[in-house]
């Protein structure tokens, strides 16, 4: 395997222009027709893209909530300072709206664009955080006495900062993740025991001899990878960190229906980095399982309750399922800022319902549509929780 991440590009991004600072993606929307790089610098077009899965991903996300915010930051400082330019030139202009009054302003426009922003995906609390990070700095900059200009400028050093941190974070998770791989490979091999995969639902192993390989199958569900997040990946990036190692032979990539963003966006990435890929059906997982052909499975998340019951896109509970009947490991690969200890479980998740058009383009009379982007997979059919942190058993779960 010839793996190569640096033919991957970077999913989000920030930079200064000739107009001021812009937030750079990629539009996930086009691919894998067309690798195309947006640049804008209004926050409105950030929200639109994090809606419309131009942008998606946890940690993606999260750095595109705190980068909107940002944005926002410089609009209002633009108007903040110009209207103190009328102020100076026409006293009477101002009336009674002096310094604190421009404050107040600014902090106001700011916190009711960082609620447009929060609420363009409820179901990822990365989103709620990144732009939690980003008001709180904000609040503080000016607490400090920085002007509005200033704290903006304060915001964009934060961006570019959380997007080095979300890299770093995912390395960490891919290096925690590898390690349980290596014992999954070595009990396969009979040279020691691995994570507890378990049995089947009634006690026994309903998986057929594993088929001899050099390294593991790894099965995945939706787009966990480079393009998830600022770069590396969190569940693929526990396949790029073992794949190093030379413990990756192939990766199933289930197609994640309605929108496929494994048959899209999976495939497209691991085909980049070199990694060998299938795509399959969504369905076509529990015949992989049955022939042996799965040595584990591997799975992001948008959040993950306090009791370890962890939210990720549609069917990926249904995978798990089918995990635990054949005794596969089942891993969910997610940094710490995906937790939400607020959430007691996975009751308490807010799961998003998407346009019934992705199910069905052509409507039917009398036909009604469920479109849930997301379900919960409870936190007894996870064998481990990979953070930043470690690898964990979901009622053992640092954060």
């Amino acid at each position: 395997m010839n793996l190569d991440l640096g033919n991957l590009p970077r999913t989000i991004w920030v930079e200064k222009s000739e107009g001021g600072p812009v937030v750079g993606f990629v539009d996930q929307r086009l691919l894998p027709d067309d690798l195309a790089l947006v640049r804008t610098a209004d926050w409105r077009e950030v929200v639109d893209a994090v809606k419309t899965l131009a942008v998606r991903g946890a940690p993606a996300i999260g750095v595109a909530g705190a980068a909107a915010v940002m944005l926002a930051a410089f609009e209002c400082a633009a108007d903040e300072s110009a209207a103190n330019l009328v102020r100076q030139g026409d006293p009477e202009a101002g009336g009674g709206f002096g310094r604190e009054g421009a404050r107040a302003d600014f902090d106001r426009r700011l916190e009711e664009a960082a609620r447009v922003i929060t609420g363009a995906r409820p179901t990822a609390v990365n989103l709620s955080w990144g732009v939690r990070r980003a008001v709180e700095a904000a609040q503080e900059a000016r607490s400090a006495g920085k002007t509005a200009a200033e704290a903006a400028e304060a915001l964009y050093g934060l961006a570019g900062a959380l997007i080095a941190e979300d890299e770093a974070v995912n390395r960490r998770i891919g290096a925690h993740g590898a390690m349980l791989l290596r014992e999954v490979a070595d009990k396969r091999d009979g040279r020691g025991d691995a994570p507890e995969a378990s049995h089947g639902i009634d006690g026994s192993s309903r998986v057929a001899a594993p088929v001899r390989r050099q390294g593991l199958n790894i099965l995945t569900h939706c787009n966990a990878g480079s393009l998830a997040t600022a770069f590396y990946g969190t569940a693929l990036g526990v396949v790029y960190a073992a794949a190093e190692q030379g413990k990756i032979e192939r990766v199933y990539a289930d197609e994640t229906r309605p929108v496929g963003q494994g048959a899209r966006l999976t495939s497209w990435e691991l085909a980049r980095a070199g990694v060998p890929c299938t795509l399959v059906c969504d369905n076509m997982a529990a015949s992989l399982m049955a022939k042996g052909e799965v040595d584990a499975v591997i799975v992001g998340a948008d959040r993950i309750a306090a009791n370890g019951d962890a939210a990720n896109k549609i069917g990926t509970y249904g995978v798990a399922v089918l995990a635990r009947h054949h005794g596969i490991p089942f891993y969910v690969a997610a940094p710490t800022s995906t937790i939400d200890p607020a959430i007691a479980d996975g009751s308490g998740i807010p799961i998003e319902e998407r346009d019934a058009s992705e199910v069905l383009p052509v409507a039917i009379e009398g036909v009604d549509v469920w479109n849930p982007a997301f379900d919960v997979t409870p936190a007894g059919l996870i064998t481990r929780i990979v953070t930043e942190r470690g690898a964990f058993e979901p009622d053992k779960l640092v954060y």
